[in-house]
């Protein structure tokens, strides 16, 4: 009695299309557009975990990971940057519609925990903003993102030590020459010896070009960290 009134006094709609759904679970996504959203799979890059066009194919390295080997050890992203994800991650950045963070990032457990629980990571790390666009934006979507995610896999989540360090003009402005540039340089570790040995998962949103990650993952390198992975809700795929 208590839940129907609730829902007569606050509808349970669907976080995507606004469609009323009775009985909406942690997602709060109606069935059309839960239906939408389909995880990456194989195959895939066993390193920068991009998919490939090629059904029933085998895991392997693509070639620019073969070519130019990434700084982290792995990156895994859960769901195409695309249609209804692409909306939500929108709304949650953008729109400041912060209570998408939680079903993002169910979303993201639902596709990743099985890589994630093969790595043993030690730390979980969000990629820092720049203390200016925290100012703008209000919150850091990594981080809001990376309290749930670091809940569910039972991993410390360390907030204040990979601080962006210079103002960096918005990735999505750039084309993918210049987002490398735009980044270099801008990020340090607080505590080099906190990370030192040990194994990192860095935690953002979406993974595009994956030049901010392998910047970070440069600096948490160089402060002796023994792995790094990367986890993203969405990633960019090549039609």
């Amino acid at each position: 009695m208590f839940r129907a009134l609730l829902d007569i006094v606050f509808p349970p709609l669907c976080h995507a299309c606004r469609a009323f759904i009775p009985g909406a679970g942690r997602l709060h996504l109606c069935p059309a557009c839960r239906g939408e959203i389909t995880p990456i799979v194989s195959p895939l890059c066993t390193i920068c975990g991009v998919p490939f066009l090629t059904p029933g194919g085998i895991d392997h390295p693509c070639g620019p990971c073969i070519i130019s080997h990434p700084r982290y050890s792995a990156a895994r992203a859960a769901l195409p940057f695309d249609g209804v994800t692409r909306d939500l991650i929108h709304h949650f950045k953008y729109d400041r519609k912060v209570h998408l963070a939680h079903p993002l990032a169910l979303l993201a457990a639902e596709a990743l925990t099985p890589s994630v629980a093969s790595w043993d990571a030690d730390l979980l790390l969000p990629v820092p903003l720049h203390r200016r666009r925290l100012r703008e934006r209000g919150f850091n979507q990594a981080v809001l993102l990376g309290k749930p995610l670091a809940k569910l896999w039972g991993i410390p989540l360390v907030v204040n030590n990979l601080r962006r360090t210079r103002w960096t003009e918005p990735q999505v402005t750039l084309a993918a020459g210049e987002r490398e540039l735009n980044v270099r340089g801008a990020f340090a570790l607080v505590d080099p010896a906190a990370v030192k040995g040990r194994r990192i998962l860095l935690v953002d949103d979406v993974y595009t070009t994956g030049s901010t990650v392998m910047e970070c993952s440069k600096v948490l390198r160089k402060g002796g960290a023994a792995e790094i992975y990367v986890v993203t809700v969405a990633r960019a795929v090549a039609g």
